[in-house]
C-alpha cells in the first residue's frame, strides 16, 4: 500500500508520543469507537433532529461516516494548517443545520455549544472506552489526565465553552451522569442507530457481499457490548451478557494481531474511511513531519484560518440569522457539495 505523498509541515496539536495518539491509533477506534459515538449521540433529541432532517445518515451512510472520521482524524493527526481548515469547514457545514425539532418543538442548531460538547465528549470517551475494552485496558492516572487535557485542547476547534469541558475521569463521569435525564430516543433515533449498527452492510460498501453478510452480526454485537445496560432499551437494542463477553473476547483477539501491523491497520482504515487515510497513515507508519513541533489551536488559527474563534464565528452566524442574512437551512435529503482539500494550496473546494 502506498504511503501518504504529502508530508505535514508540523506534528499538529499532539504529535507522536502523546497519549491521544496512543489511544486513537488503536484499531477499535475506526470501527467500534466511532460507531459507538455516533449512535449514542442520537440520544440527544435535538441533535437527532438536526441529523435526521438532512437525511444523510440513511441516504449517504458511507459518506457521512467517512466525513465524521475525516474530521476527527484530521484534528488528531494532521498538521496545524489542515486542522484549522477542517475546523472552519465544520463551522460552515453546520451553519445551515438548524430548525425546529418536530418531536419536541425545540429549536435545534448543530453549532450550539451544548450539542457540540456532547458530540465531542461522546467521541473522545468512546475512543478511550473501546481502547480499554478491546485493547490494553485502563491508562495510568497520569496518562488519563493527559488524555482529557488533550480532549479539551481539541474542543477549541469547535464552538465549545472551555469552562464546560471536563478534564478528569471523575468530571467526565459527572458530565455523562448530568446528561442522563436529558436523554431520549425518538423513532428517528432508533431507526438511525439500527442502520449504523449494521455497519458492515451500511457503512462499508466496498466489502465483498458475502463478508458483509457474515460480518454484520459480529460487528453489531461488539458495538452493543460497549453500551451501558441501562442505555440499551433507549437505543432499541438487547443483548445477553454471554454475547457481550464472547464478542469482546473475539475482537480483542482480532485487534491484538492488527494493532502492531501497519498494513492491516491501513487496509482497515481504507475500507472504513478513505478520506482519513492521509491523516492516519503517518501516525501508523511513523512518518515524521517536516518540523517536530506541535502548536496550540490559538497559535494555528492566527496563522492559517479564520482569526475568529469558533464561538465568535457562531455568534456572527446567529446575528446574521437574526438579520435575515444567513443561508437557509438544509432541506430533507439534500445533497450538498462535498468539501475537499486541494493538495496544492490546502484550500477546501466543492466537488
Amino acid at each position: 500500500m502506498a504511503t501518504t505523498e504529502k508530508n505535514r509541515i508540523d506534528e499538529g496539536l499532539f504529535g507522536p508520543g502523546s497519549v491521544a495518539w496512543k489511544v486513537w491509533t488503536f484499531p477499535a477506534s475506526a470501527l467500534q469507537g466511532f460507531a459507538r459515538a455516533v449512535t449514542i449521540e442520537h440520544l440527544d433529541p435535538d441533535l437527532t433532529a438536526a441529523v435526521d432532517e438532512t437525511g444523510q445518515v440513511i441516504q449517504r451512510t458511507p459518506l457521512r461516516y467517512d466525513r465524521t472520521m475525516e474530521y476527527f482524524s484530521a484534528v488528531m493527526f494532521a498538521d496545524t494548517p489542515t486542522v484549522i481548515k477542517m475546523s472552519d469547514i465544520l463551522m460552515k457545514v453546520h451553519s445551515r443545520a438548524y430548525g425546529v425539532n418536530k418531536v419536541t418543538g425545540n429549536e435545534y442548531d448543530s453549532n450550539n455549544p451544548d450539542s457540540q460538547l456532547w458530540i465531542h465528549m461522546t467521541a473522545w470517551h468512546s475512543i478511550l472506552y473501546v481502547y480499554e475494552v478491546f485493547g490494553p485496558g485502563r491508562l495510568s492516572r497520569d496518562e488519563e489526565n493527559e488524555y482529557w487535557r488533550q480532549c479539551a485542547i481539541a474542543a477549541e476547534l469547535q464552538p465549545i465553552r472551555q469552562e464546560d469541558v471536563p478534564r478528569t475521569r471523575g468530571e467526565v463521569q459527572k458530565y455523562f451522569d448530568d446528561w442522563r435525564d436529558k436523554l431520549s430516543a425518538s423513532e428517528a433515533a432508533i431507526s438511525n442507530v439500527d442502520h449504523i449498527l449494521n455497519g458492515f452492510e451500511t457503512i462499508e460498501p466496498r466489502l465483498p457481499t458475502i463478508l458483509k453478510k457474515v460480518g454484520r452480526p459480529f460487528l453489531r454485537a461488539s458495538i452493543i457490548a460497549t453500551y451501558p445496560r441501562w442505555m440499551r432499551p433507549m437505543l432499541g437494542v438487547t443483548q445477553s451478557r454471554a454475547v457481550d463477553t464472547a464478542s469482546i473476547a473475539l475482537w480483542r483477539l482480532l485487534f491484538k494481531g492488527a494493532h502492531n501491523n501497519p498494513d492491516v491497520m491501513m487496509a482497515m482504515v481504507e475500507r472504513v474511511s478513505p478520506r482519513s487515510v492521509r491523516y492516519i497513515e503517518p501516525a501508523i507508519r511513523g512518518i515524521k513531519a517536516d518540523s517536530p513541533r506541535t502548536h496550540s489551536p490559538a497559535w494555528a488559527r492566527e496563522r492559517y484560518g479564520d482569526p475568529r474563534t469558533p464561538l465568535e464565528q457562531y455568534a456572527d452566524i446567529k446575528a446574521a440569522r437574526a438579520q435575515g442574512a444567513a443561508e437557509q437551512p438544509y432541506e430533507h435529503n439534500h445533497r450538498e457539495p462535498v468539501l475537499e482539500f486541494r493538495e496544492a494550496d490546502q484550500n477546501p473546494v466543492a466537488v
